[in-house]
């Protein structure tokens, strides 16, 4: 188990959310994939590892960035223990909306595109993602990470 508190948790999420804000573009998005996936290799290492506040705040970034390619980013760190998975909202994989994350999701050759299609699946027969809207779950995260 990692000498991390839980102080350095909210101190490391703290400083990211300083250093790009809630919406980062071009090279930053970059560094934010690199750190998520560094946390998540992290966290599937051993629970606790990785800093899940930290992956949580990375996945709001992709997902406020709208890139489909980093769909399977953040499923890949939902999917990396079992507190990153409950972090990290199902809702941050349809930064481009739900309809569009299926067909990318339908169309990528990837088994873990599979997983998570099977999942957006089973959670929207659940009536979860029911008026759903990029725009509104957006301003949901400014209000959470509001000072």
């Amino acid at each position: 188990m990692s000498e991390v508190g839980m102080d350095d948790y909210g101190t490391e999420e703290d400083e990211c959310l300083r250093r790009y804000g809630l919406r980062p573009v071009g090279a930053d998005l970059d560094e934010i994939r690199a750190l998520l996936a560094e946390h998540a290799a992290r966290e599937r290492r051993g629970q606790g590892e990785g800093n899940t506040l930290v992956m949580k705040l990375c996945c709001v970034h992709l997902f406020n960035g709208g890139d489909l390619d980093d769909v399977l980013r953040i499923w890949d760190a939902k999917q990396s223990s079992f507190d990153a998975a409950c972090s990290i909202d199902a809702e941050l994989l349809l930064g481009h909306g739900l309809e569009a994350t299926k067909a990318h999701l339908s169309a990528h050759p990837a088994p873990a595109a599979a997983a998570a299609l099977e999942r957006v699946l089973e959670l929207e027969a659940c009536g979860q993602f029911e008026d759903f809207s990029v725009g509104e779950h957006s301003a949901y995260y400014d209000e959470y990470y509001a000072d």
